[in-house]
């Protein structure tokens, strides 16, 4: 009886030295076998109010059942310490215990509707706002770069055409220089000429004259 009494009041017991146990999916004898728990297996008690002698427990991979209470045993099992493969097993089994305890209850603190999941979901939401403003902000950026690189391509294009300009505009100016150098010595060389014909035009009509 001191047994049932110690292994109900605690939170996790073991499975006692004397045999294996069965881990039923209903608190009676009659009822299907889960499967069997081999001796010092860790377990939870999830309600310590036995039922016909048998409590809830869950294992440590969250498979859930009933054993008879009288089975089980609150020590710890003895670990040989040349056995430091059973000792670590025999710690991780706590702590993964510990663990799911702590998972269990962040799911209750976060079920809907209550202040800490309403303050995670306007939280979440005004981060997410703060994404979305920074996504259009970089956007407009890059916008902004692509509009000015092409502002300052057609800069280029254009002062380049404008120097293209400038030389043909320079080369006619100096083509039209060398065309009236051209004609100025045309011109130079007729009047040369002409002074040159003109006086002996006159001398021979004058010789023409005093023959008559």
């Amino acid at each position: 009886m001191l047994i049932i009494s110690s292994a109900i009041m605690a939170d996790i017991v073991y499975v006692n030295d004397a045999q294996n146990l069965s881990l039923y999916d209903a608190a009676t004898s009659h009822s299907n076998v889960i499967k069997v728990l081999p001796t010092d297996t860790a377990l939870t008690v999830l309600d310590k109010k036995p039922k016909n002698g048998f409590i809830n427990v869950q294992l440590t991979d969250g498979t859930e059942g009933y054993i008879k209470a009288r089975f089980t045993k609150t020590e710890p099992p003895e670990i040989d310490p040349k056995d430091s493969s059973s000792k670590e097993m025999s710690v991780l089994q706590s702590n993964n215990i510990t663990l799911r305890n702590e998972l269990t209850a962040l799911k209750e603190t976060l079920t809907p509707g209550t202040t800490l999941e309403k303050s995670l979901a306007i939280e979440r939401e005004k981060l997410t706002r703060e994404l979305n403003e920074l996504k259009k902000t970089m956007t407009s950026s890059a916008q902004l770069r692509n509009e000015r690189d092409e502002l300052q391509e057609r800069v280029v294009n254009v002062e380049r055409d404008l120097q293209q300009y400038k030389l043909e505009n320079q080369a006619l100016k100096d083509t039209a220089s060398q065309d009236w150098f051209l004609y100025g010595g045309l011109l130079s060389l007729f009047g040369v000429l002409l002074g040159f014909i003109l006086p002996k035009l006159g001398w021979r009509r004058k010789s023409s004259w005093d023959s008559y």
